[in-house]
């Protein structure tokens, strides 16, 4: 009798026997267990029992596609675990007024009828376009819209929008509910289930061994040998799970420390929507949920997702210029960073003793804007094009929707939220470190672009005679600006510092080329240090994309240079963003001496941070030549902890502020006294659009002042064609509280005004 060859393990019979039905001893045959991940059948699937169970929610969000659709209506329906979405232009085949459904949202119960009334079941039902899996999905809202929320997946990101706050409320509670059903550790859980999930009856192969004829010993010879080899295919597999949990920890620690390191204030699992309702889950049910993806980084990304439902676009991101190839380069990345962030504590250590030495009263300057008076409208800025087609635009009062709480005076000052790298340069100078002093100084020429990033809305256009002072003393700094000129729009600022003087004007040439908008400064900016040494240089220019249609991003691009009357001068290039440019932002350049020789380069981004390496890099390649093998010369300061649709810096948040005793002090002509301006901050919308209106037509009245010979108070202009420059007396006239000649600008306009503005 010929004896068929088989294979060993073709008989083995996998059961899934009930949980708990029976215990490992009672069983006839010997079983060992196998990872769950091997198990069949729908019995497995615990998870999936419980999650049937639960009530179906369905509804209308708003998803964002891409720019040109940008957010559109979308049916959603959570069942089973499941989240799916599609287009609502029929009714969704997966929905039934029968069904056991709790509907999110007016809007959403308003269709369901109106499709039952119609008689859904004569039209063909839509497909479903989309699904995810909450089971290995997550979940955070905005922090800066209370309507809005993501779905993070492993592969895309879904943006969505709600109806009203209630309704954003409703769906996160719904998520949470279906989401808690399943095990938080499903990986640990599918290893302590093994042993119940699957066992490994060997009934079917020592029937089948006896069958043909084998001996009995060599059955059970054959029985152990499987059973030991599926004990070792076990054993692999349990150290490996332990090893993958081990590197999922990790890496969600080092996730933790990033987010940490980089949005100091907003502590991760935070939800603004919950204020009053669900506060008690807050820290606990939520923030499991939730990613390690800072929701800052979202909004800063902005809708930034590939639609899977309308195709493919392009878009830009953001990356860090380039990151160190090793970990030894990283740990030197680290050291430097330390060094510097040292360096920086240092420098405010001796400013906060020099302020304390010095007699001035400390100032506890505010962490965030007011809160809103009122719910803003919003406005749309084609609608406004479109409703003054054919008029002068100049002529057109714009609501104060458009504009942030600052006016342009403040704006010139913002630029010096970095005026420490003034300091350092003028002490390098005095060391004799010539080279180290114009790296500060270009560093601070960029550093003045950071805080636009995100910056969509315009500041206010001062009235002719509207001055800003700024007297900083823990940065050593008495900033002061004045509107010297209406027809064209003239800014002429002046600062003092710690070894230096800074001063310049300012205007601002712009062309409309229908999507975007160009702005190209003129005027020339002036550093001078007390040991004589001058540069000078001017602004790039500055394009404002998608006015119309899309997200609205501004970009600065062109030649800067900064020329010395030394030894020294210095060329920068700040590059034009493009479409596909995956690496926006950036600025290079390099330091030259009087003969045209490269003495160091300049690497970065104008919104993060500048390093710079000596020498001419002739003979490094380009690639060699990163942030790890440079030294770190200027960073940006974080954003603050509680953003605003405005996106001001920390720094900029603190320039419209009556601090005590300080609105005694000012002028009528100064910025902080403004009441548009003052009722924006506050949120007082209508107020402030109305005290707009008033001024507007009070400044068209300034062509009819400069006609009578209205002249700067504070500045003078050098020759025909020279800059205004500061003739001095405004800080001893604040000493002394003598503000004659400073009319009421802010007040009525009347025809004494203009009198008494008139030229001898």
């Amino acid at each position: 009798m010929r004896v068929r060859e088989m294979h060993p393990l073709c008989c083995i019979s996998l059961e899934s026997p009930d949980i708990g039905s029976q215990s490992p001893d009672a069983t006839l045959t010997r079983a060992r267990s196998l990872p769950a991940t091997f198990s069949g059948g729908s019995n497995g699937n615990v998870g999936g029992k419980a999650a049937g169970s639960e009530a179906t929610v369905a509804g209308v969000l708003y998803k964002w596609t891409n720019y040109g659709k940008g957010w559109r209506s979308r049916w959603f329906l959570l069942k089973n675990g499941v989240l799916s979405y599609s287009k609502i232009r029929r009714p969704p085949e997966s929905i039934n007024l029968c069904d056991d459904v709790r509907l999110i949202g007016e809007i959403s119960t308003n269709r369901l009828l109106r499709w039952d009334s119609r008689g859904s079941g004569r039209q063909k039902p839509q497909k479903t376009v989309g699904t995810v899996h909450l089971k290995i999905s997550s979940f955070r809202e905005s922090k800066s819209d209370d309507r809005r929320f993501y779905i993070f997946t492993a592969t895309k990101t879904l943006h969505l929008r709600t109806d009203s706050k209630r309704d954003r409320v409703a769906w996160i509670q719904a998520l949470v509910s279906t989401r808690s059903l399943f095990p938080s550790r499903s990986l640990n859980d599918s290893l302590s289930l093994v042993s119940h999930d699957l066992s490994i009856s060997t009934d079917r192969l020592k029937k089948r061994l006896l069958e043909e004829g084998i001996n009995e010993n060599l059955v059970k010879d054959c029985e152990q040998i499987m059973l030991s080899e599926f004990s070792e295919v076990q054993g692999q597999v349990k150290v490996l799970c332990e090893e993958r949990s081990n590197l999922l920890d990790t890496l969600r620690q080092l996730e933790a420390a990033n987010i940490e390191a980089e949005t100091s204030g907003i502590q991760d699992g935070e939800y603004q929507l919950t204020k009053h309702e669900f506060s008690s889950l807050r820290r606990g049910k939520y923030s499991e949920y939730s990613t390690t993806e800072s929701s800052d980084d979202i909004e800063k990304q902005e809708l930034e997702e590939v639609s899977d439902e309308d195709g493919t676009s392009f878009h830009d991101t953001k990356e860090y210029f380039t990151e160190p190839t090793s970990m030894t380069e990283a740990a030197k990345y680290s050291e430097k960073h330390r060094r510097f962030n040292q360096l920086d504590s240092e420098e405010k250590m001796r400013a906060d003793k020099q302020v304390c030495s010095s007699g001035y009263p400390h100032i506890e300057r505010r962490k965030k804007l007011p809160d809103p008076v009122e719910k803003e409208k919003g406005v749309s800025l084609w609608s406004m094009i479109k409703d003054n087609v054919g008029k002068d635009l100049t002529r057109v009062c714009l609501p104060v929707y458009f504009n942030e709480p600052i006016s342009s005076l403040q704006k010139c000052f913002e630029d010096l939220e970095y005026s420490y790298l003034l300091d350092r340069a003028y002490e390098c100078g005095k060391a004799g470190n010539s080279v180290l002093r114009i790296l500060n100084v270009a560093a601070f020429a960029i550093s003045g672009y950071a805080s636009s990033e995100g910056r969509h809305c315009k500041p206010f256009n001062p009235l002719l005679g509207e001055t800003y002072e700024a007297d900083f003393p823990d940065k050593g700094v008495r900033f002061f600006s004045e509107k010297v000129s209406h027809h064209p729009t003239l800014i002429a600022c002046h600062c003092e510092g710690r070894g230096w003087k800074f001063w310049g004007d300012s205007n601002l040439r712009t062309k409309f080329w229908g999507r975007s908008i160009q702005l190209d400064p003129v005027g020339v900016l002036t550093l001078e240090f007390d040991d004589g040494e001058i540069f000078q240089w001017s602004k790039v220019t500055t394009t404002i994309y998608n006015l119309i249609l899309g997200k609205v991003y501004c970009d600065h691009h062109g030649m800067m240079h900064i020329q010395g009357n030394r030894q020294y001068s210095c060329k920068l290039k700040f590059k034009e963003q493009s479409i596909l440019d995956r690496n926006p932002h950036q600025v290079q350049g390099f330091v030259e001496d009087v003969s045209g020789n490269k003495v160091a380069s300049l690497f970065g981004k104008w919104d993060d941070s500048m390093h710079y390496t000596t020498g001419d890099g002739t003979g490094k390649s380009k690639d060699r030549i990163t942030s790890s093998n440079a030294t770190l010369l200027w960073k940006s300061n974080k954003p603050p902890a509680n953003l605003t649709r405005y996106n001001l810096s920390s720094f900029a948040i603190t320039l419209n502020e009556l601090t005590p005793g300080l609105q005694e002090k000012l002028p009528p002509t100064d910025s902080r006294l403004r009441p548009d301006q003052r009722h924006l901050e506050n949120g007082e919308y209508e107020k402030a659009n109305g005290e707009k209106q008033r001024l507007e037509k009070r400044q068209r009245m300034s062509r009819k002042l400069q006609e009578h010979g209205w002249k700067p108070r504070w500045f003078q202009k050098e020759g025909e064609n020279g800059s205004f420059r500061y003739v001095g007396g405004y800080w001893e006239a604040r000493e002394r509280g003598n503000w004659d000649g400073c009319p009421n600008i802010f007040g009525e306009f009347n025809e004494e005004l203009v009198e008494s503005s008139e030229g001898p």
